[in-house]
């Protein structure tokens, strides 16, 4: 593959936007620090993102997670086309609302009953809300290095620069990290390190008559990414049960991403609430919380104009049946074992350290190890992020796009062998590339 060499266009767009618009994109995610600008699209097609100046690139950003069916895909356009010549916002009850809500509590093991949001901050926030007000307690434990949105209360512990920044494995550091973010807003959360059962026991046989719910990743997607240990999310749910504490998945990213009913079916762990967003409608803003009966009807009455808007519920009807084919996650772990064992073999052949590995439509790509970080403190101690960095670089120059700063790649029905191997073949190059400036040196 060519490298690519003109993106003039993207760089004049980003410096009329910064006249216009804070920092120059509409979120802070759409920006990596580690690039002068940030490229700009024109379109995108299936696995495909076309930039302003007309270079393509296989895309495994997947609009941060939520393009499981890739982009453009004719089934949900036709669905959201044909919703739109009926009305775009009711205000009222409708009846693909019924469908949606029957398919979900179908699915999900959780699912008892749902309360729909627009964002997966909007439903992190409103599931606090749930645990508050069913348990009478107001304290949330929550673990280092998972995000679960950007509201104050949220944006605690999510990220360091170093381990230290968290003090005591048994006492951690409560991070605050936003400007404007009140100085109380760490009051209620008690933070943790991630995938330490014994350590959580201990907090919750001492705390738990305080303590109203215990947030989680199911597969920690956001930071790492790391893999639950063996008996991890087993031991969360019966310390949760016994202390008489709510689990709460935040599903944002699994759901539907491991498998229809989310990472606790893909794990088999049922937690009392679970978060899901992002990929139950494939770009089309749509996120639900989906609980036991008796917590979801413990008297707090969700709000909000766009809530269960019949555009987004349309492309969440067209998005779960197209998902709902027996091969589709078969597929996924096809293509994902094709993605691992190439990048694994690279690895080998140019003798950089690396982890990938997939878990149904997410690959897990780590630098300077080959295993997966036992948290998110062992993640910031052992992971090669500068090289990570630079390979991001260097593979946005051969055409294929990865998240930034995360190792973690979002694979989509419309991915095919095709762009699987034009993607390992780009890799080669950048391997090559960065070797070669490695010896340099």
């Amino acid at each position: 593959m060519n490298p690519i060499t003109h993106t003039e266009r993207s760089q004049q767009n980003y410096h009329q936007l910064c006249d216009h618009l804070v920092d120059g994109v509409a979120s802070s995610f759409h920006k990596d620090p580690n690039q002068p600008y940030p490229i700009s699209f024109e379109r995108g097609e299936g696995a495909y993102l076309y930039d302003l100046d007309g270079n393509a690139y296989i895309d495994y950003v997947g609009g941060m997670g939520p393009m499981i069916l890739g982009y453009a895909p004719q089934a949900v356009n036709a669905a959201v086309t044909k919703q739109i010549e009926k009305g775009t916002q009711f205000a009222a009850p409708f009846s693909n609302l019924l469908r949606l809500t029957e398919k979900l509590t179908a699915i999900i093991p959780c699912a008892e009953k749902l309360a729909f949001q627009n964002t997966g901050t909007e439903a992190n926030m409103l599931a606090f809300r749930l645990a508050r007000a069913y348990t009478g307690k107001w304290k949330i434990v929550k673990f280092e290095g998972q995000y679960h949105g950007w509201s104050d209360e949220q944006r605690i512990s999510s990220d360091a620069l170093r381990a230290a920044q968290f003090g005591r494995r048994e006492q951690p550091n409560k991070l605050l990290e936003v400007s404007g973010q009140l100085p109380t807003a760490a009051d209620q959360i008690l933070t943790l390190p991630w995938n330490d059962g014994d350590l959580f026991e201990r907090v919750l046989t001492k705390h738990g008559d305080e303590i109203a719910a215990v947030i989680t990743e199911p597969f920690m997607c956001d930071s790492g990414p790391i893999v639950p240990k063996n008996g991890f999310l087993q031991k969360l749910r019966e310390v949760t049960r016994h202390h008489q504490v709510l689990l709460i998945f935040d599903e944002v990213i699994t759901g539907f991403r491991l498998a229809l009913g989310g990472a606790q079916s893909y794990f088999g762990v049922t937690p009392d609430l679970a978060v899901f967003a992002k990929a139950v409608s494939n770009g089309f803003p749509l996120s639900f919380v989906a609980g036991k009966r008796e917590v979801m009807n413990c008297g707090v009455h969700p709000s909000g104009t766009f809530n269960g808007n019949p555009i987004s519920v349309a492309a969440a009807l067209a998005t779960i049946e197209q998902l709902a084919n027996d091969q589709v996650y078969r597929r996924f772990d096809m293509l994902g074992q094709m993605f691992t064992t190439g990048l694994n073999k690279l690895g080998e052949e140019y003798q950089q350290p690396l982890h990938a590995a997939h878990f149904g439509a997410i690959i897990v790509l780590h630098f300077g190890r080959c295993d997966s970080p036992a948290d998110f403190r062992d993640a910031l101690n052992t992971l090669d992020q500068p090289y990570y960095d630079r390979f991001v670089t260097t593979a946005l120059q051969y055409g294929v796009r990865l998240t930034p700063k995360r190792g973690r790649l979002y694979l989509s029905t419309a991915h095919t062998e095709r762009e699987i191997r034009r993607t390992l073949e780009a890799f080669e190059q950048v391997f090559q590339l960065l070797t070669k400036n490695r010896e340099h040196k």
